[in-house]
């Protein structure tokens, strides 16, 4: 399924939990992984026996009555609902579902949380605030983004689903478990018993193995922003200078309908300007390239780290998405479009155009209209729909992104011309 810790495609790269576990026994067994995508479980398991795949690479719910007809197997977990709360410096961490009495706990009206939370309520004899929010455009994780801005106390979610989010935000805490604990398995059908046994032999030693333990480093320990705080210049740069590569920046803009400022912002929000780096998703050097895209413009891993060479791929790839996104004729608004691509990837922005044609918004304008529906991407409903070739998408953070690259620009023309 397309969703944050499943599968979904970033910087045009394939990736998730689900996904590369499913790679990893794959390349293991030599066999080549074809991946079709299901909108909910139920047709994930509707696909599987109908044979239209052969394996469900999704952690669905044990059922006793399904085990006639799907086989359980493969990965397995035993996960529970937790409470999402901000765990600052001086925050009081309710450590007791008691304590929940009279508290303001926000979850999506008609979910699973939801539902949780009126039980949980009722078997403490009423007393907890519920907010059923409603909003097509709030999905559970933008819940926990609040707790973590502050702007919301508490909020629900699955506890997988909270851990991976503890990587973007390290300041909540998800130690409370609300809800019993239920089993969910990857399943294929009853008349697969070899690739049963298969799947079962294999996660059964993959737990001490490093590609394993890579996978859930990669998910759920590794930040996801690992940068904070304001750009502050080196001391050692002269006056005028942004960072210690402003020469190369020169130097792969002129002839380019970007400014070398450009470049250097966007290298600042992939980087830092620090040349050694690799990101949780493998992006790497000053210019946060993936390996595939440095690939197709002729660079190794190894020359990813190299300022130069990564800053003249940068501007290759800014070419390209400039090109296809060429409808738009003010390059300013373009640049939009374009910072969003290098970013998330054009896939999704390509996604994102066709959801504002269909839902009455222009497609070539970026504010309050296709960066709308970039922010969507993260909702199962928009994600989901038939326009869609690309899935999901944490779309907040690229709308972020674009608004931050913008601004930085214009900040070191303003230290430029100091």
């Amino acid at each position: 399924m397309n969703t944050s810790t499943s599968y979904f495609i970033y910087k045009e790269e394939a990736m998730g939990y689900d996904f590369d576990l499913a790679q990893d026994f794959c390349e293991h067994h030599n066999l080549k992984l074809n991946v079709k995508v299901a909108e909910n479980t139920t047709r994930l398991l509707e696909m599987l026996k109908q044979g239209e795949g052969d394996l469900v690479a999704y952690a669905v719910p044990i059922q006793n009555e399904l085990k006639d007809s799907i086989t359980y197997c493969g990965e397995e977990q035993i996960t529970h609902q937790v409470l999402v709360q901000k765990a600052n410096k001086g925050d009081t961490i309710v450590k007791d579902v008691t304590e929940l009495i009279g508290k303001e706990v926000y979850v999506e009206k008609g979910t699973k949380y939801h539902q949780r939370l009126l039980n949980l309520n009722a078997e403490l004899g009423g007393g907890i605030n519920i907010h059923p929010v409603s909003e097509d455009t709030i999905t559970s994780e933008d819940l926990i983004e609040k707790v973590s801005s502050g702007e919301i106390n508490f909020t629900v979610g699955d506890a997988y689903i909270a851990r991976l989010n503890k990587t973007y935000y390290r300041n909540i805490d998800i130690s409370l478990a609300i809800s019993f604990e239920q089993r969910t398995s990857w399943a294929v059908r009853k008349d697969t018993p070899e690739l049963a046994k298969a799947l079962d032999e294999w996660f059964s030693s993959k737990d001490n193995t490093p590609n394993y333990r890579a996978i859930t480093k990669k998910y759920f320990e590794l930040s996801k922003q690992p940068f904070g705080g304001e750009y502050e210049i080196p001391l050692n740069l002269p006056k005028g200078a942004v960072s210690p590569y402003d020469e190369f920046f020169k130097k792969h803009a002129e002839g380019t309908k970007y400014e070398w400022q450009l470049l250097a912002a966007i290298s600042y929000h992939e980087s830092r300007f620090k040349n050694n780096l690799t990101s949780w998703a493998g992006a790497a050097g000053i210019m946060g390239l993936m390996p595939r895209t440095a690939k197709s413009i002729g660079l190794s891993s190894d020359d990813r780290m190299n300022p130069d060479l990564s800053i003249g791929a940068g501007v290759v790839l800014l070419d390209r998405l400039n090109k296809i996104f060429s409808k738009i004729e003010n390059i300013e608004e373009r640049k939009k479009f374009i910072l969003g691509a290098y970013n998330g990837g054009n896939g999704h922005i390509s996604d994102a155009q066709a959801l504002a044609r269909k839902y009455g918004a222009n497609p070539h304008v970026w504010e309050n209209n296709v960066e709308k529906y970039v922010e969507l991407k993260s909702n199962p409903e928009y994600y989901n729909d038939p326009v869609c070739k690309n899935g999901y998408l944490r779309g907040g953070e690229t709308v972020r992104y674009v608004r931050s690259v913008l601004a930085t620009t214009e900040r070191f023309k303003r230290i430029n011309n100091k």
